[in-house]
């Protein structure tokens, strides 16, 4: 299933099905051909990361990597449950500031398609919770970029503060940020 942001429709959330019995389930979390019949072609991926955040309540983002080497990322939860997030930084875009969250979750299967030129970021919701995601291009750290996490007007639903990087806690407001994106690409 696949359904888009409601405010940012290049935003998808996709859910495959799972098929399970008494041992546990199977699922296909990616099917170039089967997204494509669905009417969903996404790019070519390069890269799968996978990242650990051993405190619920950790902040990782808000990141985007920009042009050329600009990613969109097809993320999923491996173990645990997350707030992910988009921001659309697409300068000229009507949605431009804009954010969406949905929770990902092991139980859910549910995955967040975040488009390059858009800001990602995600919240722990329980401890030991594993990020999985694909990309559309390789780390480059000469491209690497971030906005402050709060900056954004995003609702996270912490109940606590943030465990944030030093990378993440010094990164730029939204509104100090110039965007290396335009809504032409």
């Amino acid at each position: 299933m696949i359904t888009a942001a409601p405010n940012l429709p290049d935003v998808k959330v996709i859910t495959p099905p799972r098929f399970g019995d008494h041992r546990g389930f199977f699922s296909e979390s990616w099917n170039k051909k089967r997204l494509a019949e669905a009417g969903l072609d996404l790019p070519e991926f390069v890269q799968d990361n996978h990242s650990l955040s051993s405190e619920a309540g950790t902040v990782r983002g808000l990141h985007f990597q920009s042009p050329p080497h600009a990613q969109g990322k097809l993320v999923r939860c491996g173990r645990g449950r997350l707030f992910d997030v988009a921001v659309d930084i697409r300068v000229g875009s009507p949605t431009f500031g804009e954010w969406y969250g949905t929770e990902l979750s092991f139980e859910n299967g549910a995955q967040l398609w975040v488009p390059a030129g858009f800001l990602h970021g995600f919240q722990t919701l329980e401890p030991d919770t594993e990020v999985v995601y694909k990309c559309t291009d390789y780390y480059a750290p000469d491209a690497e970029g971030a906005v402050r996490w709060d900056s954004c007007g995003i609702a996270w639903p912490l109940s606590g503060d943030a465990v944030l990087s030093d990378k993440d806690t010094a990164a730029p407001a939204l509104g100090d940020f110039a965007s290396p994106f335009t809504m032409e690409g």
